[in-house]
């Protein structure tokens, strides 16, 4: 049997032009690698165009010239992986730079609906701003979008304003907090039936097209999942920190496991400041010395300590909470109530880690993903 080895299936190889490229495939860096065994070759390339007839025709080359080159027998595997040049998908994106004028971003999350994350983003909004912090809150929950109703906005349209010559739209501001909504622009029993471009698009309008002004705080009040909107956002936008809210049932938990693992991602990175536990127990009027856990008992406070995450505070079961976001009216407006009080110490504990986040780390950075046709062999 035939012996050959790397060196001459590279030198064969150095024939061949990939079409459009210029240079041959080893010259210009195609071939990531060449593996031999007995009479089985292995090359693996890498492509910058995804078109069928050129990848047909680069496997067909490699085939061709390696058995009349080398050994005409050779049985031949060509792995090729198209990787085109990454295409930014807003141009307005920004690269780990602040938008100017807004300090920090915090995404508030979950990965199950119903858990009261925009009841949550509303509440910590209204309670930023009574401790004296400037506040806007972006409705990022294209499809279901409640924050309009929660701030008594729902009748609300934004005006146009012109900054440095060019028309913005401005914010529609109540309880001292700015708001953006799709929600402002649909009807109440209008669907918005979008495909992710361009709920996507819709969503940099309202960032990038909006006057927002100075912010000590933007809170993103995220749809639930971890999907188009989710990876959108963080295109977009350089995020401080994401909180991520759930109830303590095994099911809301499961779920909010993959929303903290999504901020996790190496390719994302965006630090998580903390989970917040809602619905976490029941006090019934009549036995305010009861707690009842209708939804089990700690499971989110547990989830913290699993994923080593800042526990940020539990929210209990209360029917005004609901009443009052129904109204237009949160909760946390009411002075002196002992879940005004709740929801002072949870957002203390969001401002104490913002800051230790902003000591400890360097500003995210908005995340480019790419989509990479093909496979590629293991190494």
């Amino acid at each position: 049997m035939m012996k050959f080895n790397k060196s001459d299936i590279l030198l064969a190889l150095e024939t061949i032009t990939i079409a459009g490229e210029g240079q041959n495939m080893v010259a210009s860096g195609a071939v990531t690698n060449v593996m031999t065994f007995a009479d089985e070759v292995v090359v693996d390339i890498t492509m910058a165009s995804p078109a069928l007839h050129i990848k047909k025709r680069a496997e067909a080359d490699i085939i061709k010239t390696i058995q009349e080159k080398v050994f005409l027998k050779a049985k031949v595997q060509v792995n090729i992986t198209v990787q085109a040049p990454a295409k930014p998908s807003n141009p307005n994106l920004i690269k780990g730079k602040p938008m100017p004028g807004i300090k920090n971003i915090i995404a508030i999350a979950s990965g199950k609906g119903g858990v009261g994350k925009s009841t949550v983003t509303a509440n910590l909004a209204i309670t930023l701003s009574k401790m004296g912090f400037k506040v806007g809150v972006l409705d990022a929950d294209i499809y279901g979008p409640s924050i309009p109703i929660m701030f008594d906005l729902a009748n609300e349209r934004p005006l146009s304003v012109n900054i440095d010559g060019k028309s913005k739209m401005k914010p529609v501001e109540n309880y001292g907090v700015k708001v953006l909504s799709i929600g402002f622009f649909t009807k109440p029993d209008q669907a918005v039936i979008w495909r992710g471009p361009m709920a996507s698009k819709a969503l940099n309008q309202l960032i990038f097209d909006a006057a927002w002004g100075e912010l000590d705080f933007m809170l993103l009040d995220l749809p639930p999942g971890t999907g188009d909107i989710h990876l959108s956002i963080m295109q977009s936008l350089p995020i401080t920190g994401a909180v991520v809210v759930s109830t303590p049932q095994t099911v809301a938990l499961a779920d909010a496991k993959k929303g903290v693992a999504m901020f996790q991602q190496q390719s994302i990175d965006v630090p998580v400041l903390g989970i917040i536990e809602n619905m976490a127990y029941f006090t019934p009027a009549e036995l305010p010395d009861n707690k009842y856990y209708v939804f089990g008992k700690q499971g989110a406070k547990h989830l913290a300590e699993d994923t080593k995450i800042p526990f940020l505070g539990e929210l209990p079961l209360i029917q005004s909470i609901r009443e009052a976001g129904d109204a237009g009216h949160p909760v946390a407006l009411q002075d002196g109530t002992a879940i005004e009080e709740i929801f002072i110490d949870i957002t203390k504990n969001v401002v104490r880690e913002t800051v230790k986040r902003n000591k400890a780390l360097p500003a995210t950075q908005a995340i480019q993903i790419t989509t990479m046709a093909g496979c590629s062999a293991v190494k």
